[in-house]
């Protein structure tokens, strides 16, 4: 298997690890999805929520991707904030 950020990261617990081999052959899409949406945010970005929402997705399956895609260099934290579904502030991400 590759290496983070080309392969999914994981805690080298079984069930992470378990996880982690599940959702390698879905990564490149995932990617490229969030990446895409990410983009067409333009300026404004998008928090993971907010991608989450976009794209339809359970945001514990779509955030893991922003860091993956910053790992990448492909996208950026813009230093905006919004609240997010808690109440709490997220990041605001940013094509590169």
């Amino acid at each position: 298997m590759s290496a983070y950020p080309n392969a999914p990261g994981h805690r080298n617990v079984e069930t992470s690890v378990a996880a982690a081999n599940a959702l390698a052959p879905k990564l490149g899409r995932l990617q490229q999805m969030a990446h895409e949406a990410i983009r067409e945010a333009g300026a404004r970005g998008r928090t993971a929520d907010e991608l989450a929402e976009r794209l339809g997705m359970d945001r514990y399956s779509i955030q893991p991707r922003t860091s993956e895609l910053r790992r990448k260099g492909l996208i950026c934290d813009s230093g905006e904030r919004r609240r997010n579904a808690t109440g709490k502030m997220a990041i605001v991400w940013v094509a590169a």
